[in-house]
């Protein structure tokens, strides 16, 4: 029996493995931390108010904030009463980016939210369950004295969630509401230089549109989109890790193949979690930076799905391998209970997605957070999804306890065994039990590193030297999954060492009554590794 490169590679070349891989993973983390900047910023815009006093505001007519071809401007609302300015005639315009500077398909995506300056008003207050109806344009150009192309018109209707904390009389007229920030817009590339919205927030009492909104003073932006040099570092390891991964599958199910026997689950399983890294890797991101593809945040967010619904399938299915008789093993089916929560709680997150990033790719100003029936519809399918999450760490937690309660069980039978055959499954056993702790340490980390880069500032400076610590969990968590299905595939992969009949009798000083005793613990259908056959239920019963 052959065994895995796990098993049969001597501990001093597998702690050179473990320690060039764990110098891999302090580059990863480095790399994010020293080199890339941060992976995101986030830029202020503050609306100028022009006015538009043509009798036909269907016609497009677009209105630039400031440059030679700037719009009429007031200066606040207080400005229109004397000149008879009415409240369809005035325009929020905004300029992406701000002067003396250029967007870049670099940035990869634009995130806006909006905050809505009200003024509190006696007779003009908040009414409950307000909404507020704008008609927005976002038009695009590439040259600064070009005309500008329309890129997307809708009516934006957004629900009021404000609070006046000062008591409503007239010496607290003026004062600011608390308005909660609304989300706005989301595309998912940035292909053109420079970017207009205009926004209009037309008045139609007989219809309730905009009525019993306040007196809304300033509209504000908050544009987020992603780093250009971040993005240059992360594409960079996309391209060098796509080879990588590909190159050890490839080699991985080449031995496979070699064997005598067909492939089993296990080996079958740990193959599709390397297909899905490398689904994962492929830099396509490339193309972003020459063409228009707005579903690129759609897309990125498939193939993470994919590859963690893999992950988690792959950790039950290599427990379960590792507990289950002979009778249950080496079959999908028998996983179901297990793996039908990972497939409800993928498919209610792909809808949630759909639903979200989907249709803003006709319409980018869309939100599923916006209407009382979405945001029912969106909570229902992440508190599905949490449900399937918790039940499949249950069983996940059981499984674990599950093999470590059988691998003891099959500790009882190794003293009557001679020294060096005693020594070489404690070996295999430690390395096995090693494997699942480290395991659980990469999700560990992964929930750590989130966890502090949500409550962290962004970076961290010591002495000179500045962290960024957002980058690092991106590049570092990344490279750590990646080098964990590298190391995967290299140890689980067939060995070339056999052990054979005189191999075990002379190498391992097996006597003819360990003979028979090892019967009981190894079954002798073939499998990867030695510990998949020592580890089998009803032996222990």
């Amino acid at each position: 029996m052959a065994g895995a490169i796990i098993e049969n590679m001597s501990t001093k070349k597998l702690c050179i493995v473990g320690g060039i891989l764990l110098v891999f993973q302090i580059i990863a983390f480095l790399v994010g931390g020293l080199i890339a900047p941060g992976p995101t910023t986030a830029v202020s815009y503050l609306s100028v108010k022009c006015v538009d006093a043509r009798k036909n505001h269907h016609k497009t007519k677009w209105l630039m904030p400031w440059g030679p071809n700037q719009c009429d401007k007031i200066r606040d609302i207080e400005e229109a009463i004397p000149r008879e300015i009415e409240a369809n005639d005035i325009v929020f315009s905004v300029h992406i980016p701000l002067p003396s500077m250029e967007m870049s398909p670099w940035f990869q995506f634009m995130l806006f939210i909006l905050q809505l300056d009200i003024a509190f008003k006696l007779n003009n207050q908040i009414r409950e369950n307000a909404e507020v109806s704008m008609d927005v344009s976002l038009a695009y150009r590439d040259d600064a004295f070009a005309e500008w192309t329309e890129m997307a018109h809708e009516r934006v209707p957004r629900k009021l969630k404000c609070t006046f904390t000062a008591p409503k009389t007239p010496e607290h007229e003026g004062r600011y509401y608390e308005c909660d920030v609304l989300p706005f817009m989301e595309i998912g590339s940035v292909a053109h230089k420079f970017y207009l919205l205009n926004i209009r927030l037309p008045v139609n009492e007989k219809k309730k549109i905009n009525v019993g909104i306040g007196e809304i003073k300033d509209i504000r932006l908050v544009g987020i989109h992603q780093n250009g040099g971040f993005t240059k570092v992360w594409f960079a390891m996309k391209t060098f890790l796509t080879p990588s991964i590909f190159i050890i599958m490839v080699w991985y199910w080449r031995r496979i193949t070699m064997m005598s026997r067909p492939p089993v689950l296990l080996e079958k399983v740990i193959f599709a979690l390397g297909i899905s890294m490398t689904f994962i890797n492929i830099p396509v991101e490339w193309f972003s930076i020459g063409f228009d593809w707005t579903w690129m945040l759609l897309f990125g967010d498939i193939r993470q799905g994919i590859f963690y619904a893999m992950l988690l399938s792959f950790w039950i299915i290599f427990c379960g391998e590792h507990m289950m008789d002979q009778h249950e093993r080496n079959h999908i089916a028998g996983y179901w209970k297990q793996v039908g929560p990972i497939a409800v709680g993928s498919f209610c997150l792909f809808i949630f997605d759909m639903c979200e990033r989907g249709v803003q790719l006709t319409n980018p100003f869309y939100s599923i957070w916006t209407t009382d029936v979405g945001t029912e519809l969106a909570m229902a399918f992440i508190i599905v999804a949490g449900i399937c999450l918790c039940l499949y760490f249950l069983f996940l937690c059981f499984m674990v306890f599950q093999v470590f309660r059988n691998i003891s069980g099959k500790q009882s039978s190794l003293p009557a065994m001679s020294k060096v055959r005693r020594l070489h499954y404690e070996g295999l056993i430690f390395r096995f039990k090693f494997l699942m702790l480290i395991t659980l340490a990469c999700a560990a980390m992964t929930v750590i590193f989130f966890i502090v880069s949500q409550v962290t500032e962004g970076h961290w400076k010591w002495g000179g030297v500045t962290v960024q610590v957002n980058s690092a969990f991106f590049t570092g968590i990344y490279g750590m999954w990646n080098l964990y299905v590298f190391a995967l595939m290299f140890l689980y992969a067939p060995s070339h060492k056999n052990y054979g009949e005189d191999q075990s009798n002379g190498d391992l000083g097996v006597h003819s009554g360990e003979e028979l005793q090892l019967t009981t613990t190894i079954t002798h259908v073939d499998g990867p590794t030695e510990i998949y056959k020592l580890t089998r239920k009803e032996a222990q019963e």
